[in-house]
């Protein structure tokens, strides 16, 4: 059975990197003037030689951007259901050798949570959890699915990588996306920062989203931990894994996500810095790229950067987001998974979007529009 794996065997790392740091003006100047790029260009266009034509990048990728999603920016929140983990993470607050409180929400923690992202005004929830396959697994997935599914017109999930089955199963309960996230492309460190537990395998983790396109998701969102390693590269990778992912499951759509390393307990310092700017190239590259990508940015971000960020490539933005079990209702004092940068409510971040001429979108699909399998 052919996978990504096949795919990513075919390239290597340093070659990659040497090839992205070697670019040239000339190339930069020809993958701008092209009206359809390649991951070539996507290529070239992350290089430092693209610093210099950010500002140019910056206003195709908003023209590109409102060309293809109109004026609107999608409202999502995290809902942490559990931060139990069985996994050693060398970046991550969840990581199994801290010693945290560690909780799992109940049914009726659940319902609190619910209640009040609901009075926030949300009706697009993403479910998060630590890795812990036997607390919170596929049926725990499920029961937590089955009990807000009428709350909320848009379920996603970011759990452990599952089987085909269990997708299956998600997406028949009514997920509309699941986000996997790599952390990071470089084989030869991966274990490194994953010494112990089931994430340790690299090969099962690059294999995920295919597991998830066959099981028929309607979307599917990849991403790399931005500062494990030179982000360039990681992202030269991340896209290449999309441009397969679309290739070969074209009836799923796609959305990328841009995590970069935040304060947590217990965890490391970034390795490889990543500035504003660097963000704001990337996220412009991927728009010149792939015009169809979703661009989602978490409350990780600063806020200056989020308000300037709304009119140049992004689609989607949590607002009001807590990074710990419980942390809008139940449990406001469990621990994070990483700080969060931009605190304001959501009812801010709607405005500051109203303000920039946008539309915040608190429901961009209905259950009602999908046609029974």
């Amino acid at each position: 059975m052919t996978t990504f794996k096949t795919l990513f065997e075919n390239y290597d790392w340093d070659t990659i990197q040497s090839k992205i740091y070697r670019t040239t003006e000339t190339e930069v100047r020809n993958s701008l003037a092209r009206s359809k790029r390649t991951l070539d260009d996507f290529l070239v266009l992350i290089s430092p030689a693209a610093q210099p034509f950010l500002e140019q990048m910056a206003q195709m990728s908003h023209q590109l951007t409102k060309k293809r999603f109109g004026k609107t920016i999608q409202m999502y929140a995290p809902m942490y259901l559990s931060n139990e983990c069985q996994n050693i993470c060398t970046y991550c607050g969840f990581s199994l050798d801290n010693k945290i409180k560690r909780k799992t929400l109940t049914d009726k923690e659940i319902e609190l949570e619910t209640a009040e992202l609901k009075k926030a005004g949300f009706d697009h929830v993403l479910l998060v959890t630590g890795e812990a396959n036997y607390t919170v697994n596929i049926n725990y997935f499920l029961n937590a699915v089955e009990q807000i599914k009428n709350d909320f017109a848009n379920i996603s999930v970011e759990v452990q990588p599952l089987s085909q089955e269990e997708y299956e199963q998600l997406h028949q309960a009514g997920v509309h996306t699941v986000l996997v996230y790599q952390e990071t492309y470089h084989q030869e460190v991966y274990k490194q920062y994953h010494p112990k537990g089931k994430k340790s395998n690299f090969d099962f983790r690059l294999e995920t989203p295919d597991r998830i396109g066959k099981s028929g998701i309607h979307k599917i969102g990849l991403g790399v931990l931005l500062g494990l390693e030179d982000w360039r590269t990681d992202s030269f990778f991340n896209a290449l894994h999309l441009d397969y992912l679309q290739k070969t499951y074209w009836q799923s759509k796609y959305s990328v996500s841009f995590p970069r390393l935040r304060p947590a307990e217990g965890i490391i310092e970034p390795n490889f810095i990543m500035e504003d700017r660097d963000l704001l190239q990337l996220i412009c590259a991927y728009r010149l790229w792939n015009e169809d990508l979703e661009i989602s940015i978490s409350t990780r971000e600063n806020e200056k950067f989020r308000d300037n960020i709304i009119p140049i490539g992004v689609t989607a933005m949590s607002a009001g987001s807590k990074t710990n079990p419980g942390g809008y209702a139940v449990d406001v004092e469990s621990l994070e998974q990483f700080e969060t940068s931009d605190e304001r409510s959501a009812e801010e971040i709607a405005g500051i979007i109203s303000q920039k001429g946008y539309e915040p979108v608190w429901k961009d699909w209905d259950k009602s529009y999908m046609i029974a399998e």
